[in-house]
């Protein structure tokens, strides 16, 4: 069986998204695509699982919760793993979460028909300081549309309404109906970044059918 890099197995409540607030299983694997100017999951360290090591500790050790999410770093770069162990959860009846980056629509076309929800990111140039990643987005989110899933986007105070309106547009023209949830970036989290988000929020109005701001409930509640 494949092997991939585990950063941490542990259980606690989903703090991102549609779904903060449920209890999850989150299997965080090690190493990502991208630098983020915000990322706040720095990894040096990991263990090697097999998916039916990985399928059994969980399985052993976990009651309870609503589904297990594949966090990361970046899970796609796993998808032989993935794709592995995310059957082998399917045929238990095992709600998946996979939280991704969206930026690898090829490798996710692997894995589509086996995940069960879908937290995507959309990484805009302005808040990353980093490339954009437009055409993959685009892809990504075109072979998802069928599925259960959202879009996260992480706004910073160097967040340009220019980025954010070609966010919406984009999803727009794939499905209105897809769920776009605006996250503050957590290291900037003031008032005046709020009033920000608030204000680009509404430059969705008619485009997107449910736009939410939700800063990380984890984070407020000071839990992991």
């Amino acid at each position: 069986m494949v092997k991939a890099k585990i950063a941490e197995i542990f259980e606690s409540i989903q703090g991102e998204g549609l779904y903060a607030g449920v209890r999850q299983v989150f299997v965080r694997f090690f190493g990502c695509n991208l630098k983020c100017r915000f990322c706040d999951t720095k990894l040096n360290y990991y263990d090697k699982y097999t998916s039916l090591d990985l399928f059994n500790k969980i399985i052993k050790t976990s009651r309870g919760f609503h589904s297990v999410s594949f966090t990361g770093g970046e899970p796609l770069l796993h998808k032989d793993f993935l794709k592995e162990t995310l059957r082998l959860f399917k045929n238990q009846g095992i709600t998946t979460y996979l939280e991704t980056n969206g930026t690898l629509p090829g490798a996710f076309k692997e894995i589509k028909d086996d995940v069960d929800i879908i937290s995507m990111d959309i990484k805009l140039p302005t808040s990353t300081r980093d490339k954009s990643f437009w055409k993959e987005h685009r892809d990504f989110l075109s072979l998802a549309k069928n599925k259960n899933i959202f879009v996260k986007i992480v706004i910073c105070d160097s967040t340009k309404k220019e980025d954010l309106k070609k966010a919406f547009e984009m999803i727009a023209k794939i499905d209105p109906k897809i769920p776009v949830v605006l996250q503050p970036n957590s290291f900037e989290f003031t008032k005046t970044l709020l009033n920000k988000i608030i204000e680009l929020q509404g430059l969705c109005l008619g485009k997107i059918k449910d736009v939410r701001i939700m800063p990380q409930l984890h984070k407020m509640a000071g839990i992991k």
